[in-house]
């Protein structure tokens, strides 16, 4: 059953704050375990146009430096493969691999990192700088020591596709979809228990999710929790070059630039200097214009000679939901406000890592514990208790 709630008081067993792909993926796992429980989603904007998983460049990729950040990635390729079957759309898979390119000085981070990969399953393959020019001739390789080729299993997807097919299937699933703003949260001892809304509706719940990507850090604060997650702005720019390469993966570059086709073009970007990368502001979508002649067009035209003669076609911007105390995702309950479950702080890989964190959390909502997918390493407790659970392969 699919409704607007306009009456102003209202009970949900569960309530998730954010509708996007985090919170779509909850709902979904938990009806898919058979919970029989009242579930809403709320989120301010149904358009989704400012929204993380709207504005991302939908990747999904193993190379990970941390066992636990593959896992949850490689759950996600098994529901993206599954994607057609569950909801008769086409997820827009495309499966070229990501090549990650590292110089002398990142050559041992590589070839460790590359270790976890293989053993968690990841179908990755190291390049040497003389098997990388010959499977990839069309790169520059001469200051490049090794490179790490993701040969199944990673790719790019289309965002938009993917969460309103869920958002569709939700509707026949007795999922209540609400337009608003959650403005306050209530606490009753040791248990969340009321949202209120901008437009005047307070709503009940015995649980509550955070799925709030961006403004998880805000919405934790309402209930009195400090969250260690920001938005931080990352600009995407799109050309057209004459030279096609095919096939060609998404490239990272040592200086951590990225390119990858998107159409008959192609799509790029890098995170702004550390010193520049600050918290954004709520509003601002402004794409960082100067990022592309000032930094990413000449390290591209250096690494593909090609890219020396292109075109600028666009350019959007959209936020992470940034984690600053270790650019990992935290997932599961509060240690205090049991019934306060967090999904925030992928810094980048939530798109990819939503089913697997919707589908933990459906498993600690309805049994108290984690089934088939273990997140007790993206618990809150790290946090509190000042352990960082720090991933070397952040793009």
């Amino acid at each position: 059953m699919f409704c607007d709630v306009m009456n102003n008081d209202r009970h949900f067993d569960v309530v998730i704050v954010g509708g996007a792909i985090i919170g779509a993926c909850t709902a979904w796992f938990l009806r898919d375990e058979g919970y029989a429980g009242s579930i809403a989603i709320i989120d301010r904007d149904h358009s989704f146009a400012h929204a993380s998983t709207a504005l991302s460049a939908g990747g999904i990729r193993q190379q990970f430096s941390e066992i636990e950040n593959i896992r949850l990635s490689r759950f996600g390729l098994t529901f993206l493969r599954e994607f057609e079957t569950r909801f008769g759309v086409d997820p827009g898979f495309h499966e070229n691999g990501y090549l990650l390119l590292a110089s002398r000085a990142g050559q041992s981070t590589l070839v460790d990192n590359h270790k976890v990969q293989i053993g968690a399953g990841a179908r990755s393959r190291l390049l040497a700088a003389g098997d990388l020019a010959q499977t990839f001739p069309f790169i520059h390789a001469d200051d490049i020591a090794l490179a790490s080729f993701g040969v199944k299993n990673e790719g790019w997807f289309d965002p938009h596709t993917v969460l309103m097919a869920i958002r569709k299937a939700l509707r026949g699933r007795d999922v209540t979809f609400i337009e608003d703003e959650v403005v306050a949260i209530s606490r009753q001892d040791s248990q969340i228990s009321a949202v209120s809304l901008a437009g005047g509706t307070r709503i009940n719940c015995s649980g509550l999710v955070n799925a709030a990507g961006p403004g998880a850090g805000a919405v934790a604060k309402l209930a009195g929790i400090d969250l260690p997650v920001e938005p931080r702005k990352r600009t995407v720019f799109s050309f057209s070059c004459r030279t096609k390469f095919e096939p060609m993966p998404l490239i990272v570059d040592p200086t951590g630039v990225w390119v990858r086709p998107e159409g008959s073009g192609f799509i790029t970007g890098v995170s702004p200097p550390a010193d520049k990368d600050g918290p954004a502001a709520e509003d601002d979508f402004e794409p960082d214009y100067h990022l592309f002649e000032e930094v990413i067009w000449p390290i591209l035209a250096a690494r593909i000679p090609a890219f020396e003669a292109i075109k600028p076609t666009g350019q959007w911007a959209g936020h992470y939901d940034y984690n600053t105390f270790d650019q990992n995702a935290i997932i599961g309950p509060h240690p205090t406000l049991k019934n306060f479950y967090f999904a925030n702080g992928f810094s980048g890989h939530g798109l990819q890592q939503a089913p697997a964190a919707g589908r933990a959390l459906a498993e600690y909502i309805m049994t108290g514990r984690y089934k088939s997918i273990d997140c007790s390493r993206f618990s809150y407790s790290r946090i509190s208790s000042s352990e960082p659970f720090l991933e070397q392969n952040v793009i």
